[in-house]
C-alpha cells in the first residue's frame, strides 16, 4: 500500500494532478479563515467552544462542521459549498417530477450542461438568501444560537448599516461560487470528487484540535479525572470496528445476475453473456442523516418558543424531550432516518425503466420473467436492502451520541466514531483511492490492495474526463503553493495544539 503512494509520484499526469487538489485544496482553507470586514468572530468562537464543551450544537454545529470551522470564524466562505449541494439536489429531486428536465437530463451533455447552468444559477440565489438571513441573524444572535447572551460573550457585528449586510451577502455568495469552481476545477484536472473533498477537508480540518483534546483527556493533571489504559484501548478498538462498518456497508452491494440471450446480428453471434446488476445496500449514502438532523430541529426551537412566550408548561417539557440525549429525540429521529432512506430510493432507483432496458436489449434474471415481473423483482430486494442500509445509518448516527453522553468523551473526539462526517469522509476516501489505482493500473503499476481492488460507489467515473494540464504549467503554480500549503500545515497544527 505504501509503495502505491510511491508510485503515484511517478507518474507526470497523475503528479501533476494530485499537487494541484493540493494547492486549490489550500486556497480554500485560506478562504475559511478571512473573515468578514466588520464581523469579530471571538465571540462566536468562543460560544461554541462553550456548547461543544456542553454537549449542545444541533444543527448549527452540523452546519459549521460541513463548512471547516468558517461559520464560527465568520469568514468570506461561511455558507461553505453547502448552497450548491442544496441546489444540485433540488434539481435532481425536481428531474424526477419535473417532465422539461427530466427530457434535459436525457439530452446527454448538452442537456447536462444546461441542468448545471440552472443549478449554478440556483446557488447564487440560495447564497443571497441564506447570506442575508445570516447576516440579520448575527445582529441578533440569540435567535440563531440559543442560549448566547450578548452581555457575557459580547457582539458580533460590529457595525449595523446596510451597505454591510449588502457587501457582506456579496463576499459571502463570492466565497461560494469561488469554493464551487474550486471544486469542479478539481474534478476535471485534478483527482477528482472536487465537491466532496472541499466537505471532506473541512470536516478533517478538527483533527489536530481532537487529538490535542484526546492527548488532554488521558494526561489531564492529576486531581482532574482522566481516562486510562483500558479505555484508550477500548476506544481505539471502537474506532476501528466503526471504520470497518462503515466501508463495508458503503462499499456493500447486492449482485443480481443477468443474462443476455444470444443474437443473430449477421454473421455475427451477440449476446450470450452474464453479467450481474449491482444494488447497494446504502443507496442513498448520508442524505437521510442530514435530512433528519435538519428536520427534527425546527418542531423543537418551535415548540421551545411558543412553550416560553404562553408559558406553556407542556410545550417546553416536550421541547427538551427532543434535545440530544433524550429518548424521544432518537426514536423520532430512527423513524425519519427510515423514512428518508426509502424516500431517497423512491425517486431515485427506477425499478420499471431497468426492468424495460434489460429487456430492450435482450437481458433478463434467471428465474424472473422479463418486464413488470422483473421490476416486482428489483423492487422486493431494494426494499429489503434498504431496511438494512436504514438500520446502518441509524447506528452509525447515534454512535457520536453514545460517546459522549454515556461515556462522556468530549464531542470534538466522539464526532469521529461516527456520524454524518465520518459517512462523508470515509465514502470520499474510498473514491479518491479508487480513482487513483485507475491511474496507477493505467501504467501497469499495482494499486492500493494486492488483493481485489477498491471498488466503486457509482458505475460511472467522476472527474477523469477533464483535459490534463501540461506539466510545465502545472509545476509553476503547483510547486510555490505546495511550499506555502506545508508552512501553512504546520502553523495551523502549531496553533491547535497550542489551543
Amino acid at each position: 500500500m505504501f509503495s502505491a503512494f510511491t508510485n503515484s509520484l511517478k507518474i507526470p499526469e497523475l503528479r501533476s494532478r494530485i499537487l494541484y487538489t493540493l494547492s486549490l485544496l489550500f486556497v480554500a482553507r485560506v478562504a475559511a479563515h478571512i473573515p468578514l470586514p466588520g464581523i469579530d468572530p471571538h465571540p462566536l468562537q468562543q460560544f461554541f467552544a462553550d456548547q461543544t464543551a456542553g454537549g449542545g450544537g444541533a444543527l448549527v454545529g452540523l452546519y459549521n462542521m460541513f463548512t471547516g470551522g468558517a461559520l464560527v470564524k465568520g469568514a468570506i466562505a461561511a455558507l461553505g459549498i453547502m448552497p450548491y449541494i442544496s441546489a444540485s439536489i433540488i434539481f435532481q429531486l425536481m428531474t424526477a417530477v419535473v417532465p422539461a428536465l427530466s427530457r434535459l437530463q436525457q439530452e446527454g451533455d448538452v442537456g447536462r450542461q444546461k441542468l448545471t447552468q440552472y443549478t449554478r444559477y440556483a446557488t447564487v440565489v440560495i447564497c443571497i438568501v441564506q447570506g442575508a438571513l445570516l447576516i440579520l441573524a448575527l445582529e441578533n444572535p440569540g435567535r440563531l444560537f440559543p442560549g448566547y447572551d450578548v452581555n457575557l460573550y459580547g457582539p458580533i457585528v460590529m457595525v449595523g448599516k446596510v451597505g454591510f449586510l449588502i457587501t457582506s451577502v456579496i463576499y459571502m455568495t463570492a466565497g461560494t461560487m469561488l469554493l464551487m469552481w474550486l471544486g469542479e476545477q478539481i474534478t476535471q484536472r485534478g483527482i477528482g470528487n472536487g465537491v466532496s473533498l472541499l466537505i471532506t477537508i473541512g470536516i478533517l480540518s478538527d483533527i489536530p484540535a481532537a487529538a490535542a483534546a484526546t492527548y488532554q483527556l488521558f494526561f489531564a493533571p492529576i486531581g482532574v479525572a482522566r481516562l486510562g489504559l483500558p479505555q484508550g484501548i477500548v476506544m481505539v478498538l471502537l474506532f476501528l470496528v466503526v471504520t470497518m462498518g462503515i466501508i463495508m456497508v458503503v462499499q456493500g452491494q447486492r449482485k443480481i445476475p443477468v443474462q443476455y440471450a444470444k443474437r443473430v446480428v449477421g454473421n455475427k453471434v451477440m449476446g450470450g453473456q452474464s453479467s450481474f446488476l449491482p444494488l447497494k445496500v446504502n443507496y442513498s449514502g448520508v442524505m437521510p442523516v442530514i435530512f433528519a438532523s435538519a428536520i427534527l430541529l425546527f418542531p423543537q426551537q418551535i415548540f421551545a418558543q411558543i412553550g416560553a412566550a404562553f408559558n406553556i408548561k407542556f410545550l417546553i417539557e416536550f421541547s427538551e424531550q427532543l434535545l440530544r440525549g433524550h429518548w424521544t429525540y432518537y426514536a423520532i429521529y430512527a423513524g425519519l432516518i427510515l423514512f428518508f432512506s426509502y424516500f431517497w430510493v423512491s425517486v431515485m432507483f427506477k425499478p420499471i425503466q431497468i426492468a424495460d432496458d434489460l429487456k430492450k436489449y435482450g437481458g433478463y434474471i434467471p428465474g424472473v420473467r422479463p418486464g413488470e415481473p422483473t421490476a416486482q423483482f428489483l423492487d422486493f430486494i431494494m426494499t429489503r436492502l434498504t431496511l438494512a442500509g436504514a438500520l446502518f445509518l441509524t447506528v452509525i448516527a447515534v454512535m457520536p451520541d453514545f460517546l459522549l453522553f454515556e461515556l462522556n468523551v468530549p464531542q470534538r473526539i466522539a464526532i469521529f466514531f461516527g456520524g454524518t462526517g465520518m459517512l462523508i469522509t470515509v465514502g470520499v476516501i474510498l473514491d479518491t483511492m479508487r480513482q487513483v489505482e485507475t491511474f496507477l493500473l493505467q501504467r501497469h503499476y499495482d494499486g492500493f490492495l494486492k488483493k481485489g481492488r477498491v471498488r466503486a460507489r457509482s458505475t460511472a467515473r467522476q472527474g477523469m474526463t477533464g483535459d490534463a494540464l501540461s506539466s510545465d504549467a502545472v509545476m509553476k503554480i503547483v510547486v510555490p503553493m505546495t511550499i506555502i500549503f506545508l508552512i501553512g500545515i504546520i502553523a495551523w497544527a502549531i496553533q491547535a495544539f497550542a489551543l
